[in-house]
């Protein structure tokens, strides 16, 4: 058994310029934004982000962090288009691949298990196959003979993920409404680095929760971090809702604004300083 606690900046000095990058969550919903931020803070650039997309894609995105973008949708949830990232798009700042959220599973569990594609309806008929000329059909070897997109696999050098919980061997656990697909990131990508908001001994994973809370298993995760409020401003319950009214300020904000405001400190703690200093301003 290994003890496998680093900090977000341990993280990001095992990933460089180039890599492709998963990270875990969905739209504005339970990201690892510490660990982005602490990406923010290095010189690393040129990525390929893999990523059910929200601010952790517009973040990267606005700094110019991003080569190449696959995605099925980049969102604030309550915002319907993530205006960082539309912003970079419409400058033709990186290159995108948006599929299909159901082709987008399979090629992380295409990926999980090693194989090269998996066989998908999803995408049959629609203009996907248009703006991804790329991607190939099969056909089924069975007397069904029919035809299938071959969608490959979303391979990754690391992942991003962050859970409610996780003991310092790397097992993480979700205590809100959905696991997402945070496990299949994890399983995935060649290196797997999970934020937690809280770590606590292996025991107390399972003294108040269910046995199936536990997705992500020490396995798949080389690294682990405790990150209170590290999902910030998106959710992470029960331990915190959205941060509406910041994600608000977030998204009208023009970008140098923000991050020299927010984002300029050298440590995550300068970040949630900042915050907190916003919010008493706006009491």
């Amino acid at each position: 058994m290994t003890d496998k606690t680093m900090t977000p900046d341990e993280v990001v000095s095992r990933l460089s310029s180039g890599m492709t990058i998963g990270i875990g969550g969905w739209g504005s919903r339970r990201k690892p934004m510490a660990l982005v931020r602490a990406l923010l803070r290095s010189e690393i650039t040129d990525l390929t982000v893999v990523s059910y997309g929200g601010p952790d894609v517009g973040l990267l995105a606005a700094a110019g962090r991003i080569r190449r973008l696959v995605t099925a949708f980049v969102t604030l949830d309550s915002i319907p288009l993530e205006p960082h990232f539309r912003a970079a798009r419409e400058r033709g700042s990186l290159e995108l691949t948006e599929i299909d959220e159901a082709m987008f599973m399979w090629g992380l569990h295409a990926a999980a298990n090693r194989l090269p594609f998996l066989p998908v309806r999803a995408g049959i008929g629609s203009d996907v196959m248009r703006v991804n000329p790329g991607l190939r059909t099969v056909t089924s070897p069975y007397e069904d003979g029919e035809e299938f997109v071959a969608v490959p696999a979303l391979r990754m050098d690391a992942a991003l993920v962050h859970m409610n919980r996780a003991d310092r061997l790397g097992n993480g656990q979700y205590l809100g409404p959905d696991p997402y697909f945070d496990d299949l990131f994890c399983e995935a990508a060649d290196a797997a680095y999970v934020s937690c908001e809280q770590l606590v001994e292996t025991a107390e994973l399972t003294k108040d929760a269910p046995p199936q809370s536990l997705l992500v298993s020490r396995h798949s995760v080389s690294g682990v971090v405790e990150t209170p409020n590290g999902a910030h401003f998106t959710s992470c319950v029960p331990d915190h809702h959205r941060d509406e009214a910041f994600q608000k300020l977030y998204a009208t904000t023009p970008w140098p604004e923000f991050a020299a405001r927010f984002l300029a400190g050298a440590t995550e703690h300068d970040y949630q300083s900042a915050v907190q200093a916003w919010h008493k301003e706006q009491q």
